[in-house]
């Protein structure tokens, strides 16, 4: 355990609603002052209510503003648990981190390529086989940043577009603005149970043959993964960006990231 005099060393975090609030508890246990940094306000209703915790909202521009805040708020250690398509960031917080000697730590889940004959690992967002495309119905959950793009790809392809968006402001501006018709986007949080499954449900609804996500590794691609086994139709996964991070050290397990922190200490 650590000394009283480690008992206030600040940690930031940046993550999504899955990996950064259960980082943040263990180390709000251990009585560390945790900092968060979130995109939106509903984001950071995910993380409970503790003194020693400060919820930052918003998107960090640029390598300059990571560099204030660290330097601003006496940050000791930086956790990367952002998107693993997030390249921006984690390239800004990297190059941050290393030019004022501030450890970075990444926290990725593991990437495991499922061998079932219907999921099928592809470079980029419109790497579907533009042949199999024609008059078939395909439904695109990968955000709403290059939905409007992607989408129209597809429906250029002759396939019949559908999406899944989370219900926050930016993805249903975005989409909605889409060229896509109003009627064929859902407005759904991903299931964390496997027993109720909604998308299962809009699955057979559009009658989908084809699912795009990308793997981010979360409870929503391990959702799509459990739809798609068994059935008829085919999961489309895009692989992770490979960002090369030469000066972060690189986690996949709670336990690891948090034990290496309290040995540094």
């Amino acid at each position: 355990m650590q000394n009283q005099e480690n008992c206030y060393e600040n940690v930031w975090i940046l993550s999504g609603t899955s990996d950064g609030p259960v980082i943040a508890n263990r180390l709000l246990e251990l009585k560390f002052s945790v900092f968060a940094s979130v995109l939106t306000y509903r984001a950071g209703q995910t993380y409970i209510k503790n003194p020693k915790l400060h919820i930052i909202t918003g998107k960090l521009n640029n390598k300059g503003e990571i560099i204030n805040f660290i330097e601003k708020n006496k940050i000791k250690w930086v956790v990367d648990a952002t998107h693993p398509f997030a390249v921006i960031i984690s390239e800004n917080l990297n190059d941050a981190c290393q030019e004022i000697n501030t450890p970075l730590l990444t926290f990725e889940r593991k990437s495991l390529e499922n061998n079932s004959n219907n999921f099928n690992y592809i470079d980029d967002l419109k790497a579907i086989n533009e042949a199999d495309l024609k008059n078939k119905n395909i439904l695109l959950a990968i955000g709403s940043r290059f939905l409007n793009n992607t989408a129209n790809y597809y429906m250029n392809c002759g396939a019949n577009v559908y999406a899944r968006i989370l219900p926050t402001h930016e993805s249903i501006t975005k989409a909605f603005g889409s060229c896509m018709k109003n009627s064929n986007i859902a407005i759904l949080e991903p299931s964390k149970s496997e027993e109720s499954i909604l998308e299962k449900k809009l699955c057979d609804f559009w009658g989908i043959d084809y699912v795009l996500c990308r793997e981010s590794g979360s409870y929503s691609q391990k959702n799509w993964e459990n739809i798609i086994s068994g059935s008829k139709m085919k999961l489309f996964l895009v692989k992770r960006p490979k960002f090369k991070n030469e000066y972060s050290c690189s986690f996949n397990q709670y336990d690891h990231l948090i034990d290496h922190i309290i040995r540094k200490f």
